[in-house]
């Protein structure tokens, strides 16, 4: 095997396929990246056998041929060459590969290929292509509140379905930590109508809101155990999560009908003011909306207390409501509203209240109440 490639372009490249190596492997072959050279074009591949990216890009081949070295070692080295094109060459022992731009040579060692697990190979039951943009959204509006407990491991990912809602078929994800809930919808595109419903987990939902970041479309095939996605000039592969997702519709109360609207970054604003003064394990806010305004208030017996308040329309008979929230929670929500105003669908201080843009009902966000 020998080619020549850019920098710029393997450089990139290898930092995209190194995220998925585990720096800390007890098989040996885990910690490598494939690297197959042929037909013009160099393919990359690694794995940590839960999720698998394989990258192909445009290289100068002069030998085709094939191995496997160390793939955050080769990325390094990459990075740090002088020169604005990387030379390969496999020794004739098939055991080891050089690197080298300008004056700078490196050798490295070579496992075979034929260790590498494939993850590519499987049957899936379905497949369509979605914007880039779409499946983006349901990823960014919801990743925030994937569950991070081990113990509930399925609900450490995003749960995608097809389903109705309001008389149109939408393809939705929903992620939930047991302390709020964030929904996303998009129209179901071709193909998508009664595949089963499926949970990816955290670490492959972290890699496509990378790499879907200025693309156009993506191709998904999916399976009851398994997802495949082609974006670009990459394929991610990925285990999905064996589990059950709970019923989370059963979470959505369907009679908050106090209704406050705020400015977007205003109550964001405020809520971080105030606190700073919260103690970190609580970060508990109590917010008091009435007619025009809402006050927010934090009292921590070991530092202080903080007020603030927020211009608001307070739609409700009641003269006010009291509710306490977690700010952090409060925040993460407000950070993904994209309307300039968000509405706040509240019952009383006991029960969840529902967030959503003040235009649309593509998003909504249910967050649980605190004792404050």
């Amino acid at each position: 095997m020998k080619f020549s490639i850019e920098k710029g372009i393997i450089t990139k490249a290898l930092a995209q396929i190194s995220r998925v190596v585990e720096r800390r492997n007890t098989v040996p072959i885990l910690a490598n990246v494939v690297i197959r050279a042929s037909n013009g074009s160099l393919s990359l591949r690694a794995t940590d056998l839960d999720l698998e990216i394989s990258i192909s890009i445009p290289a100068q081949i002069e030998t085709p041929g094939v191995t496997t070295v160390q793939a955050h070692l080769l990325s390094d080295i990459v990075r740090k060459l002088s020169g604005e094109t990387v030379s390969f060459e496999m020794k004739a022992s098939g055991q080891e590969v050089s690197v080298g731009a300008g004056r700078s040579k490196f050798t490295l060692q070579c496992l075979p290929e034929a260790d590498m697990p494939d993850m590519s190979v499987g049957s899936f039951t379905h497949s369509f292509s979605l914007p880039a943009s779409q499946l983006k959204k349901l990823i960014s509006r919801t990743q925030f509140a994937i569950s991070t407990e081990e113990t509930r491991y399925y609900l450490n990912g995003i749960f995608f379905h097809a389903t109705e809602d309001k008389g149109r078929d939408v393809l939705r994800g929903v992620a939930t930590d047991g302390h709020r809930l964030a929904l996303a919808n998009v129209e179901q595109p071709d193909g998508a109508a009664g595949m089963p419903g499926i949970i990816i987990p955290r670490k492959t939902v972290g890699e496509l809101d990378k790499m879907l970041e200025g693309e156009k479309e993506v191709f998904l095939e999916v399976s009851d155990s398994k997802i495949r996605l082609t974006i670009g000039d990459a394929i991610i592969s990925s285990k999905l999560i064996d589990g059950t997702f709970p019923d989370y519709r059963r979470v959505i109360p369907t009679e908050n009908n106090v209704v406050a609207i705020a400015d977007t970054k205003a109550i964001s604003t405020a809520t971080d003011r105030v606190s700073t003064i919260s103690s970190e394990r609580g970060k508990a806010v109590k917010m008091t909306f009435s007619a025009g305004n809402l006050h927010l208030e934090v009292n921590n017996p070991d530092s202080g207390a903080a007020e603030d308040d927020v211009e608001i329309d307070f739609d409700a008979e009641l003269p006010q409501l009291q509710i306490g929230f977690n700010s952090k929670y409060v925040n993460d929500i407000l950070g993904n509203i994209q309307s300039k105003r968000a509405r706040f669908h509240l019952q009383d201080a006991g029960s969840p209240t529902i967030i959503k843009d003040e235009e649309g009902d593509d998003t909504l966000y249910v967050l649980m109440p605190m004792r404050v």
